[in-house]
């Protein structure tokens, strides 16, 4: 794993860097439908493309996903995620890369509506391995000019998404060589099935991060696997900051995991 500059990332993101500022460059946001052979009907997710997006050039993607209470538009919603990448494009801090919002609840029904908890709606959230590995990731390298390496691919999300993004990221190190879990949820399994070895962990990975709010009532998950990490050695970035389960803490969390991967 390449080195970090820890105290990089030990302040909270500047004022305004997730305002809307008119004398820049900006990308565009689409809505795409894919077809899920895991689900067996089209789906939707968002694209974020960045600003000079051109098809002569390739770009590294990054997947990132929401929250149980969310679909493929919480973060654009919440959190604006287009308007802090475009204002770190135009300072020079990103890695050229498209962004994709997925839904990561796999079912024909992926709206989140009634009870949020049924057995059926979380086991769609571990069915999106499925859906992201076979069908969407798929979908983006045959319509999108991107590049298709595990050092060209990351993953991360909030809370279920900060989950996911360490049990699929982790369970497929062939496929993705930069993870982040945002304040990840108990659906995170126990980190001896995440990181079962160790030592191929440390040297397939080219960053792990792991964050939460020191407020966040879920710190305990982010805890233990930081704890199981550090104990056998297995580089990752630890970052506890200030907030609870909010988006306050994911934006933060966005401005700085992104400009630390594809580098």
């Amino acid at each position: 794993m390449s080195s970090i500059d820890h105290d990089s990332i030990r302040h909270t993101a500047p004022p305004g860097f997730d305002q809307y500022r008119e004398d820049i460059s900006r990308g565009q946001i689409e809505t795409v439908e894919y077809f899920s052979t895991t689900v067996g009907s089209k789906r939707k997710a968002m694209i974020y493309i960045p600003p000079g997006y051109s098809e002569d050039q390739r770009y590294n993607v990054l997947y990132l996903l929401h929250g149980i209470g969310g679909d493929e538009a919480e973060w654009y919603n919440h959190a604006g995620p287009q308007v802090i990448l475009d204002n770190l494009y135009a300072e020079r801090k990103l890695a050229p890369m498209i962004v994709v919002l997925p839904n990561g609840r796999a079912m024909a029904n992926d709206r989140a509506e009634g009870n949020l908890f049924d057995a059926n709606k979380l086991k769609a959230f571990e069915d999106f391995e499925s859906d992201l590995l076979h069908d969407l990731i798929p979908y983006m390298e045959s319509n999108y000019s991107v590049l298709i390496g595990r050092e060209n691919r990351a993953l991360a999300g909030l809370s279920m998404g900060g989950g996911q993004s360490l049990n699929i990221g982790l369970g497929n190190l062939d496929r993705f060589a930069w993870i982040g879990g945002f304040s990840s949820a108990p659906n995170t399994k126990e980190p001896e099935l995440l990181v079962p070895n160790p030592e191929e962990a440390s040297a397939k990975l080219r960053l792990l991060w792991l964050s939460c709010g020191l407020l966040d009532n879920l710190k305990y998950v982010s805890d233990r696997t930081h704890s199981y990490l550090e104990l056998n050695n297995v580089p990752h970035i630890w970052y506890e900051e200030s907030g609870g389960h909010d988006w306050p803490v994911w934006k933060n969390d966005l401005y700085h995991f992104s400009q630390l991967i594809f580098r």
